[in-house]
């Protein structure tokens, strides 16, 4: 598949150092909990082989990753996409590459069936809380007023 913007193609496991690099970055940079890189790499080779995550890169970097799983959905029939992690270097935001992975995240959720996608994120994080509206999500159900939808997690 080919996307719409030239700065964004889809990771191989052959990528993979790349992956766990940008992925390491992501989790230090927002004082996340991540294993180390070479850790992150296995198992970013062996989980895109599986198809069990699809990543996508941006920049030349590259600079920028865009991480989705696909999931069967019960109510529909249909795959559901989930964007698991979106992340762009500090020095090449503001250049669109965020948008430019986020669009083709969303082609190539299409592509592989999925009818929906969704994602979550930090209530602090502005940008991607701008980004993300601005392409069409929503963290509210019902319109601007009903209830927000929350997240909940836990250790098992």
């Amino acid at each position: 598949m080919s996307f719409a913007d030239p700065r964004v193609r889809r990771a191989t496991p052959e990528d993979a150092a790349d992956v766990a690099r940008l992925l390491y970055a992501f989790n230090t940079e927002f004082d996340e909990p991540t294993p180390p890189v070479d850790v992150l790499a296995e198992r970013a080779a062996r989980m895109m082989e599986a198809e069990e995550i699809y990543v996508l890169l941006g920049g030349d970097g590259p600079d920028g990753i865009a991480l989705m799983m696909i999931h069967p959905q019960i109510w529909t029939g249909e795959p559901d996409a989930y964007l698991q992690e979106l992340y762009v270097a500090p020095p090449r935001r503001g250049e669109g590459l965020g948008r430019a992975l986020l669009e083709a995240t969303m082609d190539l959720a299409r592509e592989l069936g999925a009818t929906h996608i969704d994602l979550g994120t930090s209530e602090g994080d502005k940008e991607a809380m701008a980004l993300y509206e601005s392409a069409g999500f929503t963290n509210r159900e019902g319109g601007p007023d009903g209830p927000k939808m929350l997240y909940y997690e836990r250790e098992l």
